[in-house]
């Protein structure tokens, strides 16, 4: 499989994609007015404490008070498995701390927060006054494991006090590769330090590096076949960074010069575009329906046109088995994270739940984001969590339609007219009028003149008093006004 990044880069915004074998598989967007916080350090004060809750709000300068809750404190003394203090014990109104963002904003919701800092470089996490060293899940093999471990044991005094993560790129790297890391996060970590000495209020005091840069710490690997960017000041801001830290993917960057944008290369603002739907059509002629809602997220399978070639049983299974991978990719490209429920089509073999299970644990498997798959449920629902640090793309790139305030539909012309006709009703019934003004969409209004035109006769009978209609196309298809002259 061959993967690519390219860059996109104007005055207000920066994109960062990801392919494999041509076809979208991640976008990360970064504009100047919602910068991306996750990473950020703050000096932050603690505005309320909420012994119920067993947290606190904290101020860092953000349109929100932040959320820290007690098990996010790291206190002294502290040690694996000990019960979490009470927060009255951790924190009081008007402390200031050093804080870092776990979580951004996500819809109403306020940053969360953990003093737990944790600062990456491309090898590499840094854990201050948190010594051990530990390594990532996804490196498997147990010698290049002890290998890894012994090579940075080396590196470090032997009462260091800070602990290190190695990151799944670390595998097969070596001494120098390690020790310059080492050295890199040692200077940024006496920085931050200075910097919170010397700042008296709630400021930030370390933010983490711009997305151009950040995509070749944490999307580019040694299988990267390219990365293309389309700015000059990024190219030269990317090479700057992987000279120093990651001199192997130097050359694999280049500045593109086309004429046509870069992400017209391959369509992938049509892929955005296709993403921000609610229908994902399979190559089979099935499809997937993806809702998003603030407490979960659920994905249905769907045979759709697709009728095979031998029997219903295996029409199904071909159509679970694409819609694994299909799954796999646009969890990762929507950037859909908590609580997912997918609804596969019902299989009667065993055999075939089993392969249809392990090809989605498999494309799930290159997902940066960890997530957790459980037992297919009594009603056949697959039940997974995925970890959401940053606002969805349908976040990031919509807002809620002021049609339907974010319902995703409207009320029919008809149920709006049966409305109109209660409101008459009602100001007949508690105010005296001269006549009624209807103002409605000129949908609604066409209805009443057509269809509804012997109920409206009926009710400009009974009240004794005239109706008038008058066309607003401005109003949305369910809004209205019954206004007494």
């Amino acid at each position: 499989m061959k993967e690519e990044i390219l860059i996109n880069s104007t005055p207000r915004e920066v994109r960062a994609a990801v392919l494999r074998d041509g076809v979208l598989q991640e976008l990360i967007v970064e504009r100047s007015s919602r910068s991306g916080l996750l990473g950020n350090i703050y000096k932050g004060r603690v505005s309320r404490v909420l012994p119920g809750m067993q947290a606190a709000f904290v101020d860092v300068g953000l349109a929100r008070t932040a959320f820290l809750h007690a098990s996010d404190i790291q206190h002294p003394g502290a040690a694996v498995g000990e019960p979490v203090p009470d927060i009255r014990q951790l924190l009081r109104e008007g402390d200031q701390l050093l804080v870092q963002i776990l979580k951004e904003p996500l819809g109403t919701k306020g940053a969360r927060l953990t003093t737990y800092i944790a600062i990456p470089s491309r090898y590499l996490v840094l854990l201050p006054n948190r010594p051990g060293i530990g390594i990532s899940s996804r490196i498997e093999d147990d010698a290049e494991r002890e290998r890894l471990r012994s090579m940075l044991s080396n590196l470090l005094p032997a009462d260091s006090p800070h602990g290190y993560i190695l990151r799944t790129v670390a595998e097969g790297s070596g001494s120098e590769a390690l020790a310059a890391d080492v050295q890199f996060l040692g200077k940024l970590w006496k920085r931050i330090c200075r910097n919170d000495a010397e700042s008296s209020g709630v400021t930030k005091i370390h933010a983490d590096l711009p997305l151009a840069v950040r995509a070749l710490r944490d999307l580019a690997h040694h299988q990267i076949e390219r990365v293309r960017v389309d700015s000059e000041a990024c190219l030269k801001s990317m090479r700057d960074f992987a000279e120093e830290f990651m001199p192997q993917l130097s050359p694999v960057i280049e500045l593109y010069e086309g004429r046509r944008p870069i992400f017209d290369l391959y369509a992938i603002d049509d892929e955005v575009d296709k993403a921000l739907g609610h229908k994902v059509s399979l190559k089979s002629g099935g499809y997937l329906i993806i809702e998003q809602t603030e407490a979960m997220s659920t994905i249905d399978v769907n045979t759709g046109g697709y009728v095979g070639h031998t029997n219903l049983e295996e029409t199904i299974f071909r159509t679970n088995l694409e819609a694994a991978t299909a799954i796999a990719r646009q969890l990762r490209l929507r950037n859909l994270g908590g609580i997912i429920i997918v609804d596969f089509i019902d299989m009667q073999s065993e055999n075939h739940r089993q392969q249809v299970m392990a090809a989605f644990e498999t494309a799930l498997a290159s997902d940066r984001a960890r997530n957790q798959i459980a037992h297919v449920s009594p009603l056949g629902l697959v039940e997974m969590t995925r970890k959401r640090t940053r606002e969805s793309l349908e976040h990031v790139l919509c807002e809620p339609c002021m049609a339907c305030n974010g319902r995703g539909h409207v009320k029919t012309a008809e149920t709006v007219c049966y409305e109109i006709f209660r409101e008459i009703l009602r100001q007949h019934r508690q105010f005296p009028f001269g006549e009624l003004v209807v103002l409605a969409h000129d949908d609604v209004v066409e209805l009443l003149l057509d269809e509804e035109s012997g109920p409206l006769a009926e009710l400009e009978e009974l009240t004794g008093r005239p109706l008038r209609l008058q066309a607003q196309n401005m109003y949305s298809h369910d809004a209205f006004e019954v206004v007494p002259m």
